[in-house]
């Protein structure tokens, strides 16, 4: 069973799916969906189409060198066919999925890192700019800061317990 890859989104094609164009020098382009076929057609850039995994990478959104990807590329030289070299092999691509996700996993980390600092300040900011519609213009012109004052309740434990059996 053979795996190809979508030649506009990259993503993988099942045998039996989607579309194959046969340009007139006889290169072969697949697509997954007529989504991608479409814009193919309309002689869209994949680099500069948000959703495909060329735009990923190319804006650092996805990781782009792993030595786990040298893996995944096409080789065309047969093999001859051994039970033991492909048992090894099924668990070595168990055990490189594994180092792949933890891989992607740490590379989001590391995109996101500062991501909330920046979120809260910008929020920090637009409230500042927008306070008059939190706040009501009278509290606005009086210029203290209008706080309820805390209160504290002191609860005993026999209380807590005794109301608990009573619901």
């Amino acid at each position: 069973m053979r795996l190809e890859k979508c030649w506009f989104c990259s993503s993988t094609i099942y045998p039996g799916h989607g579309i194959q164009f046969v340009r007139n020098d006889a290169k072969i382009f697949r697509f997954c969906r007529s989504k991608c076929h479409k814009n193919f057609k309309m002689k869209r850039n994949p680099r500069k189409v948000k959703w495909t995994k060329a735009y990923r990478r190319l804006h650092g959104k996805d990781m782009t060198q792993d030595s786990t990807f040298e893996f995944e590329r096409k080789r065309n030289r047969p093999e001859r066919y051994d039970r033991n070299v492909t048992e090894m092999t099924l668990k070595a691509i168990k055990k490189i999925d594994k180092i792949r996700v933890t891989r992607e996993v740490q590379h989001h980390k590391t995109r996101m890192k500062g991501k909330k600092a920046v979120e809260q300040e910008a929020a920090i900011k637009e409230l500042e700019n927008s306070i008059n519609l939190v706040k009501a213009p009278a509290a606005l012109q009086q210029g203290s800061e209008i706080t309820l004052p805390k209160i504290k309740v002191k609860v005993s434990q026999s209380q807590a317990v005794g109301e608990r059996m009573e619901e």
